[in-house]
């Protein structure tokens, strides 16, 4: 587990097929990046249904959060519109979170 406030190296992901987000765009902020394993699985499914539900706690401390897998943009997209996801899922999916 690292340390409160550690810094995390600076990343430009894609959150939508056509859109990027870069994590140095949120500097100052409270940034929450929650890596999981893969969409679709029982387990990461639960987990991202469980932030979804838990979203109002993490605008109250002004927390941005991030979900970060190594699936594609367009299985995020899938993924999110299913579940009906409220807050980013970044693809991390080589090359280049295509």
């Amino acid at each position: 587990m690292l340390e409160q406030n550690t810094v995390a190296p600076d990343f430009t992901l894609f959150a939508t097929p056509d859109q990027k987000i870069t994590l140095s765009e949120f500097k100052g902020r409270n940034v929450i990046l929650a890596f999981y394993p893969a969409d679709w699985s029982p387990v990461c499914s639960d987990q991202m249904a469980l932030y979804n539900e838990m979203l109002k706690y993490f605008k109250k401390y002004d927390a941005e959060l991030f979900g970060i897998s190594v699936d594609s943009k367009w299985c995020h997209l899938a993924f999110s519109q299913s579940r009906n996801l409220h807050f980013p899922l970044l693809a991390d999916f080589e090359p280049k979170g295509g």
